[in-house]
C-alpha cells in the first residue's frame, strides 16, 4: 500500500471494467479470490508465506474487488507512516472483506497479526494461511478465558514488535453494536503499554452469504471505506480511551452514510 500511494488517502484509480465483470461480479471476484487463497495456502504449507507474501496476497484481493467495479477509499495512511512502535488496532467488524484487505494496508507499514476465532485456523485450505500468521486464537465460548488468552498472547506479540488487530464485536454487524463492542482491545493496550489506533470501516459491499458466510453477494453500489484515527495512549482505567474509539468509529459511519 505504501508503494501505491504517497499521500494520506488511497482511492481506487479509474479503470475499465469489462461488461462480463459488471454482469457477474460474484463469479469474477470469487474466482480470483479462490485462486489467491489456493496459491497462498500452497506457499504457507511450504513455509514460504512470509509477511511480504501476506501483504501481497491481501492487496491482490483488494485488486480483485476493484477489477469488478468496487471502489475503495483508505484514509489515514500518514498515521500508519508515523507509527514508531507496535499498537493495537481496534475496529468495527462488518464483513469478510476487512480480514482479507486490512493486512495489505497495515502490513505494508508494520508487522501485524489478528486476534481470531479458533475455527478460522480449521477452515480447509485457508487454515494454512492463517496459521502461518501466528494469530492469537480465542474460542468465543468462555469470555473470561478469551480475555486471559488475548492479554497474555497479545502482550507477547506486542513485546516482540507485532501489532494486533482486534474486532471487539463478537459477530459481524452492519452497524456499531455497542453492547458487543467490548473493552478487550483497550485492556490489552493498557497492559502492554502501547497506543490504540481506532479503525472505522464500511465493507458491506462484500455481503454475508446465506450458506457460507464468507461468500456473500458483491454489491457494486456500495463504496468500501477504511479510516485510521490518531493513536491514543491509555491512562487510568482506559474508559475514556475506549469511548473515544467508539466516538471515532461511530462518527465515521455516520459521515459515510
Amino acid at each position: 500500500m505504501k508503494h501505491l500511494v504517497s499521500g494520506d488517502i488511497y482511492r481506487t484509480p479509474q479503470r475499465k471494467i469489462s461488461g462480463f465483470a459488471r454482469l457477474f461480479p460474484n463469479l469474477v471476484m470469487y474466482s480470483a479470490f479462490l485462486d489467491i487463497i489456493f496459491r497462498s495456502s500452497s506457499k504457507a504449507k511450504k513455509g514460504l508465506y512470509d509477511s511480504k507474501a501476506w501483504a501481497d496476497s491481501s492487496l491482490k484481493v483488494l485488486q480483485a474487488l476493484e477489477s469488478v467495479g468496487v471502489d475503495v477509499t483508505v484514509e489515514g495512511l500518514d498515521i500508519l507512516r508515523k507509527l514508531d512502535s507496535p499498537c493495537v488496532f481496534i475496529g468495527n467488524h462488518m464483513s469478510t472483506l476487512e480480514t482479507m484487505v486490512l493486512p495489505g494496508i497495515i502490513q505494508s507499514f508494520l508487522e501485524v497479526t489478528f486476534v481470531v476465532k479458533e475455527n478460522l485456523v480449521q477452515y480447509p485450505v485457508f487454515k494454512h494461511v492463517m496459521r502461518s500468521r501466528d494469530p492469537v486464537l480465542v474460542g468465543r465460548v468462555n469470555p473470561r478465558e478469551d480475555l486471559r488468552t488475548v492479554l497474555e498472547g497479545g502482550q507477547e506479540k506486542l513485546r516482540g514488535g507485532t501489532s494486533m488487530i482486534i474486532f471487539p464485536q463478537t459477530t459481524r454487524s452492519l452497524g456499531l453494536d455497542l453492547e458487543q463492542f467490548n473493552t478487550i482491545g483497550v485492556k490489552l493496550a493498557r497492559r502492554a503499554q502501547v497506543p490504540v489506533v481506532p479503525v472505522a470501516l464500511k465493507t458491506d459491499a462484500w455481503g454475508i452469504g446465506r450458506i457460507v458466510k464468507e461468500f456473500g453477494r458483491i454489491d457494486l453500489s456500495k463504496r468500501v471505506r477504511f479510516a485510521f484515527g490518531e493513536p491514543v495512549t491509555i491512562s487510568g482505567s482506559g474508559k475514556e480511551e475506549h469511548e473515544s474509539v467508539i466516538e471515532y468509529i461511530s462518527g465515521k459511519l455516520k459521515e459515510w452514510s
